[in-house]
């Protein structure tokens, strides 16, 4: 139960700091609520995570989820570049938070 928790936590850490980033330093009102909803979630997962999983894994994999898939939203919806060598990096990324689990 910890590793789905843990994974949700993840997404949700995506969905905070896009809407932090889409809040203007935290003056438009709907991403405002949406970045302080989804934080806490997110930060309570975590917490709930790390009372079976080791704070390191859990944070690495926690951090891993929640950056690729940020990244990977912002290429979709074109605030970033894409690139072959960015697509290889977040792969990386992804592959060690899969090899974190699997060694676990």
């Amino acid at each position: 139960m910890s590793w789905l928790v843990l994974i949700v936590s993840g997404f949700l850490e995506a969905v905070w700091a896009t809407a932090l980033g889409k809040s203007d330093g935290l003056s438009r009102p709907m991403p405002s609520v949406i970045f302080g909803i989804t934080l806490v979630a997110s930060m309570v997962g975590l917490a709930y995570a790390m009372k079976d999983l080791p704070v390191g894994t859990a944070y690495a994999v926690w951090v891993g989820i929640g950056a690729s898939l940020t990244v990977g939203y912002g290429m979709w919806s074109g605030a970033e570049t894409t690139s072959l060598a960015k697509i290889l990096l977040i792969m990386g990324i992804v592959a060690c938070v899969v090899g974190l689990k699997v060694l676990h």
